[in-house]
């Protein structure tokens, strides 16, 4: 890379290989298939198959391990070349007393190592100076011309680096009287023992933790600072050189002094004192004493940092003085500018130095000598020191993502690969950014655990585990395969044959290296982030070194094996700008890398990820391995095994050896025999006699080491008795020891002798595969004329399998070949056994003619013998002679089918296809198929199906072709064509919307009838006929009965009649009769029946006839509700056949009668017995009454029904309002008429229906007689029609009698003295209605109805109440008081009569004006019910407080939708809608259910106005003997007030209560 360069330009890619799963099974082999083209690049990567995923095995709880510290910008060797200079020359003015501060030149830290270099590359300083070519300095700098950048760099230069070349160069030292004697300039270097990689530790003494200091500008420091810091009295500038101005340094105002080793002290010293414009001037400094020994100062590790330097003078001993002489000048005068170097103790004068001082120096001084073997100091060798912290997974993963994630600011997952490739890449040659990272490398996997499962006795492993446990690639298991070289290699060598782990983080990197004695290595990435990868081929191994010593030829001088240390990195682009190639890849989670022999690779983590890597070597290795042991041997560098040891142990046992490695194990031992034969002639020749046995591979290595090359010895060594420490290999017999010939004698493994033998077996097993390849070659081209059996072919197959010959091209030959043999044998044992009849025999092996000759021709030719040819032959003549006899058949046709028939069962147990049987075949289907058709078309035959006549014709096209066929064929075609066109009609006639009638379908059978062929759809056209003409019948005998016909008669006629195909006139007649039934009980339905209520139309107008049972009523009114009960007519006993007969309805309705009658009077004794919710003292028992709501009523707010006496909760039933019937003209109606007051209670249990009035009654029945059906529902209607105007006779003529007439005169005589009497000033009546209140407007007589409206408040809405209205209630309370009764006295023997018929009355599902009158006579003849009065009026109360809410809320929707374009709706329905929604309780269904009926029964009578405020719906007379005007001038009047109103809930709700 070019300086200034910051753009990282990507390599190239490796190669990538995706192996098939059959490629996959054999890791070894397909390395080796891959090899040719991947070994070109150096490193290739392996994508398993995408189901491969071995599960992750480490026990991450328990995995802890401490990682390694990595200063990035340490890593690459020209950024380290850089580092290293620049803490030479900071520690060269350190040594002199100043710190070093590197400048800033154009915004960026000059770098003063390219300065130094580039400056001596153009000729040296003083050269540059001359020619004034510092502006070319800058420009080769990649500074920007025309700033004067040039003049600046050399002010750098002379100030900073120019002292210290000079004394690097040592042109200083004129007189170089002594040598160094302490410094051994050649010292051998010793190579670093390597147990573990970069397990190198740095020095505790090193200053790269300083480095970044230097680049970072320092605050000025304080007098109190420099005096509490000892660091910073060393930036006192002393010494030869020039004064470093500018370098961050600022005087002491502190005197160091010091005694000589005599004693006497230094005299004051001056300090310099920088000043901020550059000058400087001398301060007299404060004098100290100040001890320290010169002993102490020579050995201390660290630079010195309070020596002074001392001015030898004024001394009085001249011996003393004579022994201080300059050492560049060999003399003593001038003694006052003699120096004394603090370091060795020699004498300079200060004119002599160069270049000379201009005056004495104070603190600290060293001379040239001194600065310069401390400069010279050889550095340590650099390695990475271990982190202080132990990690587990999660604690290592959550650092690493913490410090990926604040450094890039984004999340880990969102940074691109190729940003963190060119940061890395930036950082590491940068000398200005300090980035240091952490990387977990080789922990070994038998200590922490594989990554991989491993089939041990520590754990048990699921099959799944077992699986990848004894996988190939499976890195545990790799380096042991059989066709690896290390399996042979008894210890288990950590990182070789034992996989290491790593756990990386960003910018963790593992630095250039190639794997030991130049294995493969297959590295796997379990999981985590890639790790990218950078790659050189062995071709280049040698150019990489070559580069890399040029480019930074200071580090390999420290340290020749740098790059086996695994520590330092150099800039892919740099090594390509080279003539390096270089490759890379990403790496990806469940991807392997491979590195092949010699291939220098390295790279570096993108992020937090597990990997594991480990060595193996195949039989192509072996040659690199002896090259590597070579290489070794020059470098002086310890082998990790014996190369010797593993050819002889694998030489000892072939026979175990893989083909291919005994080949190449046979020529590896064939080269060490030859060399080991020419080093022992060579020991010979010295001299060397004397030898013994050795069992080298008993020994530890480092006891069988050469002492001069380090290697490992095996087959010979040499030793020495006098010098039993050490031996030397036979390549290095003269680098022993000095001792005679005679005490050296030789070590041995093996002797020459046994050494050839050894080879001999080698040679045997690889050349085992020539002599079984011969055998081969001569059975399969059966070359000597004898075809070899079945079993010595396979005796050879079995030979390669059991000595494990490679799969070549003959064995694959001779694999085929028996497979066809074995497959031939088989066949013809096949072909024979089909031909023998019985339960062996093996059916559908099938051949023909051609593949039987050709099959004899495939046995002959194999070159094997078989003795089942011979009964292939015999088969073979038996088919060719039924050929012959079934051509002599075909050729005399038409013969007997019988004859053709056996000839074809013959045929089929020959188990071969004759073309002369298809033949046969075919004439023998012919003759079957004119026989089936001629039985088919037979006049006397069954007839045939359409499906038989088409599967016939299909057939026949099959079939031989002949006239007789062709003929038979053309007649079912016609025949066919005929049958489908009638069909087809048939179809029509059932299918289409308009049906014909029944003489159009007799016609189109009795045509159809011809055809002799069975037709499906004109059978069900038969049929749907003789249905039609049977349904006439039916219709013509119910419509010619005595009666008229039933409505379920009828219906199930017209459902009968809809479903037939076929056109009928009656059925028109039937639908309207049956439609105007319906209607008509539509009609009455919605006249009777409430809506949603639970009974049905014919329970209402029948009789109730369990009413006596209190408990069965209640329970099957609750099971009515809930849906469960459906029986229409099981109350009168009447069975469906009953119902036709209208005598037996009009019996059981009168028993029905007489029972209801008998039951409710039984339970009016019942329930009067039960105890009155109303009294203190009421307790639960059995005997209490039951509300319909399920529960007990207790207390205020209970009612009794007066029909059943039961008790019920007034919220849970629909009870009378008083305020409606209270609503009369003042002169009518006075309030304390209480009699007349609206407060008869009925519960829902004995009101089941609306009770419509009798003329509502007679309207219906006028309009059932003109019905010709009957219906049981009308005949229960005429029924309950004559009880109701029988009970309206009585009525009428006890009303009339005498004595109930007289009263009734009373009660009239009574009203008018109330309403005569005179009123007070503010009379206590009701609120007066509006002007258009019908009320005023009428007479007195009429009494409102308490009929009411949709919410159950009868008179008045409750969003139309009157502001003076709140008060009617508490009024009417006001009034109780002064109520008083009875007003009339009624004998018992009037009173009985009445009551009854009140009973009778109260029965009748009817609304009838007697009832009334007769109600308010029994009220007048009895004292008020207060209590039941108190009661009303507060549910009324109550009821009007929740109303008034629904109605303003009401009120404020009416209005937003007249706001919204509503104007023109009827404003009264707007109010009556929304009450219909919003009410909850009872009474608006009920309400609601009149408003219907009166719409639907509106055509019967005179129209009503919708309610207003305050106006009464209906009206009807007071004393209940004539109706009021218009009360009864139609069947449409309304019911009467006095009606309670029957609470209906909806189906499966109990009923709601009010609020």
């Amino acid at each position: 890379m070019e300086p200034g360069s910051d753009d990282f330009l990507p390599p190239p890619e490796c190669p990538v290989f995706e192996p098939s799963w059959a490629e996959f099974r054999d890791p070894l082999g397909y390395i080796a298939k891959i090899r040719p083209i991947a070994e070109k690049s150096g490193i290739c990567k392996i994508r398993p198959p995408a189901d491969w995923q071995p599960p992750f095995a480490v026990e991450v709880d328990n995995f802890r391990f401490t990682p390694r510290i990595q200063r990035l910008n340490e890593l690459e060797a020209q950024t380290r070349v850089k580092l290293n200079y620049l803490d030479q020359i900071a520690k060269f003015w350190e040594i002199q007393g100043s710190s070093l501060k590197i400048p800033n030149v154009e915004r960026r830290i000059l770098d003063l190592y390219s300065l130094s270099k580039i400056v001596v590359e153009e000729g040296g300083y003083e050269a540059i100076c001359k020619d004034r070519r510092w502006a070319r300095v800058a420009q080769r700098l990649n500074y920007p011309p025309g700033k004067n950048i040039g003049s600046l760099l050399r002010s750098h230069y002379e100030r900073i680096v120019y002292p210290y070349e000079m004394y690097q160069s040592g042109a200083n030292l004129v007189c170089n009287t002594r040598p160094f004697d302490n410094e051994e300039k050649d010292k051998e270097y010793k190579p670093h023992s390597i147990p573990l990689r970069q397990s190198v530790q740095p020095s505790k003494f090193n200053s790269y933790g300083r480095r970044a200091k230097r680049l970072q500008p320092d605050p000025e420091p304080t007098e109190e600072d420099i005096e509490k810091n000892p660091e910073l009295k060393k930036l006192q500038i002393y010494g030869a050189g020039p004064k470093m101005m500018g370098l961050g340094l600022m005087a002491k105002d502190k005197t160091l002094r010091k005694k000589d080793k005599e004693g006497p002290e230094c005299p004051p010293t001056v300090v310099v004192k920088e000043e901020s414009g550059g000058d400087m001037k001398v301060e007299p400094a404060s004098p100290k004493t100040y001890l320290e020994s010169k002993e102490e100062l020579s050995h201390s590790p660290e630079p010195c940092t309070k020596m002074t330097m001392r001015l030898r003078r004024n001394h009085s001993n001249a011996q003393f003085i004579e022994s201080y002489v300059c050492r560049m000048c060999s003399r003593g005068d001038e003694d006052d500018k003699l120096l004394l170097c603090d370091g060795c103790d020699d004498n300079y004068h200060i004119f002599c130095l160069l270049p000379p001082l201009p005056e004495i120096p104070k603190g600290v001084w060293r001379c040239p000598k001194c600065v310069m073997a401390e400069c010279k100091r050889p550095p340590e060798a650099f390695g990475f020191e271990q982190a202080t912290r132990e990690y587990t997974l999660q604690s290592f993963g959550e650092m690493a993502d913490t410090f990926k994630a604040d450094y890039f600011n984004m999340p880990v997952h969102m940074v691109p690969t190729e940003l963190v490739e060119k940061e890395f890449w930036r950082l590491v040659n940068s000398i200005e950014e300090d980035v240091t990272v952490e990387y977990g490398a080789d922990i070994h996997s038998k200590e922490f655990g594989s990554g991989f499962p491993v089939s041990d006795s520590k754990r048990h492993l699921t099959p799944e585990e077992e699986e990848y446990a004894t996988s190939g690639w499976n890195l545990n298991v790799m380096p042991v395969l059989e066709q690896s070289v290390l399996c042979h290699i008894n210890a288990d060598i950590s990182g070789m044959k034992v996989p290491w782990l790593y756990v990386g983080m960003v910018f963790s990197a593992f630095c250039w290296h190639i794997e030991d004695h130049w294995s493969y290595s297959i590295n796997y990435l379990h999981w985590g982030e890639p790790k990218t990868w950078y790659g050189v081929p062995s071709l280049a191994a040698e150019h990489l070194e070559e580069v890399m010593k040029k480019l930074t030829p200071e580090l390999f001088d420290s340290q020749p094996d740098l790059l086996h240390q695994l520590v330092t990195l150099m800039n892919p682009n740099t090594l390509m700008s080279h003539g390096v190639p270089v490759v890379r890849t990403n790496q990806c989670a469940g991807e392997f890398v491979i590195t092949f022999p010699r291939a220098y690779h390295s790279g570096f983590n993108q992020g937090y990820n597990f990997a594991e890597a480990v060595n193996f070597c195949t039989a192509d290795w072996l040659p690199a391995g002896r090259q590597c042991i070579e290489h070794y041997r020059r470098l002086r560098r310890y082998c990790v095994f014996s190369h010797e040891e593993l050819i002889c142990k694998m030489a000892a046992c072939p026979e175990k050896l893989d083909l291919n490695l005994a080949a190449a194990v046979h020529k590896e031992m064939f080269i060490m025999v030859q060399e080991e034969r020419r080093l022992r002639k060579a020991l010979l020749e010295k001299g060397i006699t004397e030898a013994e046995r050795e069992a080298f591979e008993l020994l530890p290595d480092d006891e069988r080491q050469c002492i001069k090359c380090k290697t490992t010895c095996f087959l010979s060594a040499l030793a020495c008795y006098d010098c039993p420490d050490g031996l030397v290999c036979l390549s290095h017999i003269n680098d022993l020891c000095k001792c005679s010939s005679s005490r050296q004698y030789l070590r041995y493994r093996y002797t020459l002798d046994e050494l050839p033998a050894m080879l001999h077996k080698l040679k045997v097993r690889a050349e085992s595969f020539d002599t079984w390849a011969n055998k081969v070659r001569v059975a399969l081209e059966v070359e000597d004329g004898r075809k070899r059996s079945l079993e010595e072919l396979r005796a050879l197959e079995s030979e390669a399998r059991e000595r494990r010959f490679p799969n070549s091209e003959l064995l694959q030959r001779l694999k085929n070949c028996l497979s066809e043999a074995e497959a031939c044998v088989s066949r013809a044992l096949g072909l024979v056994s089909g031909q023998e009849p019985g339960p062996h025999r093996v059916a559908d092996v099938q051949m023909t003619l051609a593949e039987l000759r050709a099959f004899l021709d495939q046995m002959s030719n194999l070159p094997c013998a078989m003795h089942q040819i011979g009964d292939v032959k015999g088969v073979l003549e038996q088919v060719e002679a039924y050929q012959a006899e079934a051509r002599e058949a075909l050729a005399s046709l038409p013969s007997s089918p019988g004859l053709l028939q056996s000839l074809l069962e013959r045929g089929r147990q020959l188990g071969v296809e004759v073309p002369e049987a298809q033949q046969l075949q075919r004439q023998v289907e012919q003759a079957r198929w004119l026989d089936e058709v001629k039985r088919t078309l037979a006049p006397s035959a069954r007839r045939g199906t359409l499906a038989v006549m088409r599967g016939l014709l299909v057939a026949g096209a099959s079939v031989a072709p002949s006239p007789a066929v062709d003929k038979a064929r053309a007649e079912l075609q016609e025949l066919l064509t005929i049958a489908e066109r009638w069909e087809e009609k048939a179809h029509l006639c059932l299918e289409a919307r308009q049906k014909h009638p029944p003489a159009t379908l007799e016609a189109i059978i009795h045509e159809a009838e011809n055809i002799p062929v069975h037709l499906p759809n004109i059978q069900a056209l038969k049929e749907a006929l003789a249905k039609a003409r049977a349904w006439i019948a039916d219709v013509d005998e119910i419509q010619n009965g005595d009666h008229y016909p039933c409505l379920d008669d009828l219906e199930g006629l017209v459902a009968v009649g809809r479903d037939l195909p076929v056109g009928l006139e009656e059925l028109r007649q039937l639908e309207l009769q049956v439609l105007t039934a319906h209607s008509w009980r539509e009609k009455a339905s919605k006249t009777f029946l409430k809506k949603n209520s639970c009974y049905t139309l014919l329970e209402v107008l029948c009789p109730c006839a369990d009413a006596g049972s209190d408990s069965t009523k209640r329970s099957r009114w609750m099971e009515k509700e809930l849906g469960l009960y459906k029986s229409d007519t099981e109350l009168l006993g009447l069975s469906a056949q009953d119902l036709r007969d209208p005598g037996s309805v009009i019996v059981a309705f009168k028993e029905g009668e007489q029972k209801e009658k008998e039951g409710i009077l039984q339970l009016r004794r019942t329930n009067s017995a039960k105890p009155s919710p109303l009294a203190s003292s009421t307790t639960a028992s059995s005997a209490n009454s039951i509300c319909v709501c399920g529960q007990v009523p207790a207390g205020a707010g209970a009612l009794r029904c007066d029909l059943c006496q039961d008790w019920f909760h007034g919220r849970c039933v629909s009870v009378p309002r008083l305020l409606n019937s209270l609503r009369p003209s003042p002169p009518s109606s006075p309030l304390l008429a209480w009699w007349e007051w609206d407060t008869k209670f009925l519960c829902p249990l004995c009101m089941r229906s609306r009770r419509p009035r009798l003329e509502t009654i007679l309207a219906l029945l006028v309009a059932l007689q003109r019905l010709p059906v009957r219906l049981p529902e009308g005949e229960a209607l005429q029924c309950l029609t004559e009880r109701a105007i029988s009970w309206q006779g009585r009525a009428r003529q006890a009303l009339a009698s005498e004595d109930v007439s007289a009263l009734l005169g009373r009660l009239t005589e009574l009203r008018q003295r109330l309403q005569a009497e005179p009123r007070p000033e503010e009379p206590p009546t009701l609120p007066s209605a509006p002007a258009s209140d019908p009320l005023r407007e009428g007479g007195g007589k009429d009494m409102p109805k308490a009929q009411g409206l949709e919410n159950g408040d009868s008179v008045t809405s409750p969003e139309k109440v009157a502001p003076g209205e709140g008060s009617d209630l508490e009024l009417l309370s006001s009034l109780l008081p002064q109520l008083t009764g009875p007003v009339l006295e009624l004998p018992e023997a009037t009173r009985a009569p009445l009551e009854e018929l009140m009973l009778e009355g109260d029965l009748l599902e009817v609304t009838l004006d007697e009832n009334h009158s007769i109600w308010q006579l029994l009220q007048a003849g009895q004292p008020p019910d207060l209590e039941r009065i108190r009661t009303l009026l507060e549910l009324e109360k109550a009821e009007r407080h929740g109303s008034r809410g629904r109605g303003r809320a009401l009120e404020r929707r009416r209005r937003r939708k007249v706001d919204r374009g509503g104007e023109g709706d009827d404003p009264a329905r707007e109010e009556l809608e929304p009450k219909r929604v919003r009410s909850s309780g009872p009474e608006a269904e009920e309400a609601q259910e009149e408003e219907e009926l009166e719409e639907e029964t509106g055509a019967e009578g005179p129209p009503q106005p919708l309610p207003t405020t305050g106006s009464p719906s209906t009206q009807e007379n007071q004393n209940g003997l004539e109706p009021a005007p218009g009360a009864s001038s139609g069947p449409s009047a309304p019911f009467s007030t006095l009606t309670p109103r029957l609470p209906v809930p909806c189906p499966q709700q109990p009923p709601q209560q009010q609020s």
